[in-house]
């Protein structure tokens, strides 16, 4: 009777510990198969292009396939989703970005947890955002702009073609004490179709959406959001040489996987990132895309958690007192 016991205790024993066994060989040997790389947005824009760009470099150093996914809608919510409930495997991760780790838990209802369903791999490169504006605006720079919207309290209007660009604008007007109208848009194109014409006043975008319409003289850019000139423009003088210190918003874009993904993965895995954005070829491609690639010693899975955690801190409050909503 005693035997029978001690194998049954040995047996549960066993079985109890299978599933680490079995996730500690499956790291040992990671990837013995194609890895998926979830885009959380229609094809085209600067996630999508980030995902291809590292994509293939990451092929090389990992000697399997990485395969780009698609998977839009609801700002990036739903693509996300997809990595917060898939396995913990390392088979399955995203290029994330400011907007997808931290504005949308504060303006949708997701059913995932935006720190604790995931696990934080690499952060890559920031996108500093241009402050535009039409040609017609009486103010040549920030400083006169500021004034001008002074003087004139909610008769200009700022394109939001997304609630992150939304609460950059809410930022915009606490740093400033101005006032002025939002006008949703369903991307950035029409909005930016609408600032040429003359139709609203304003955009805070994107480097890579801006600068073609600024090097075209149909618009006209007052400064970038950050403490240093654009590599890719600079000509355009930061909000402090403008007149406007202080006021930074870099969105950053990051790679997650699945909340338990065992730290041996997660270090190939962030291996391989690190490799991609020391090459020439590629640092180029980001820089024609006007982003800028972080220091080495931040490409770390620790800076992007504190990156998140910082602007979850900064920016929840900012949103969710605005009542700002997702579409």
């Amino acid at each position: 009777m005693k035997f029978h016991r001690r194998q049954l205790l040995k047996s549960v024993a066993t079985a109890v510990m299978l599933p680490a066994v079995s996730r500690l060989a499956c790291a040992q040997t990671y990837p013995t198969r194609p890895i998926t790389i979830i885009i959380p947005f229609a094809p085209g824009g600067s996630t999508d292009a980030i995902g291809r760009i590292l994509a293939d470099r990451m092929q090389t150093s990992l000697g399997q396939p990485a395969v780009i996914v698609n998977a839009g809608g609801a700002g990036g919510a739903i693509g996300v989703g997809r990595v917060a409930r898939a396995a913990p495997d390392g088979y399955t991760i995203d290029i994330g970005q400011w907007a997808t780790h931290v504005v949308n838990g504060a303006v949708y209802h997701l059913d995932y947890d935006l720190v604790k369903d995931f696990e934080a791999v690499s952060l890559i490169a920031s996108n500093p955002l241009l402050i535009v504006a039409r040609n017609g605006l009486p103010a040549d720079d920030l400083k006169s702009f500021v004034a001008w919207l002074k003087a004139n309290p909610d008769k200009a209007s700022q394109g939001i073609p997304d609630p992150g660009q939304h609460a950059v604008g809410l930022l915009f007007q606490k740093e400033t004490g101005t006032r002025f109208q939002f006008v949703p848009y369903r991307g950035g194109a029409p909005a930016f179709q609408d600032l040429v014409a003359g139709r609203i006043d304003l955009m805070i975008s994107q480097a890579a959406g801006a600068l073609p319409q600024v090097r075209a003289g149909t618009i006209k850019a007052y400064a970038v959001m950050a403490k240093s000139r654009l590599a890719l423009a600079p000509d355009i003088p930061t909000v402090d040489e403008a007149g406007v210190p202080g006021l930074y918003d870099s969105p950053w874009f990051g790679v997650f996987a699945p909340n338990g993904t065992p730290m041996t993965i997660i270090s190939k895995l962030n291996a391989s990132l690190v490799d991609a954005l020391v090459d020439p070829t590629i640092r180029s491609r980001f820089a024609d895309l006007g982003l800028e690639i972080f220091p080495r010693d931040q490409q770390t899975p620790e800076t992007l958690a504190a990156y998140q955690k910082a602007d979850i801190e900064k920016w929840w409050p900012i949103i969710k007192e605005a009542g700002i909503k997702g579409e």
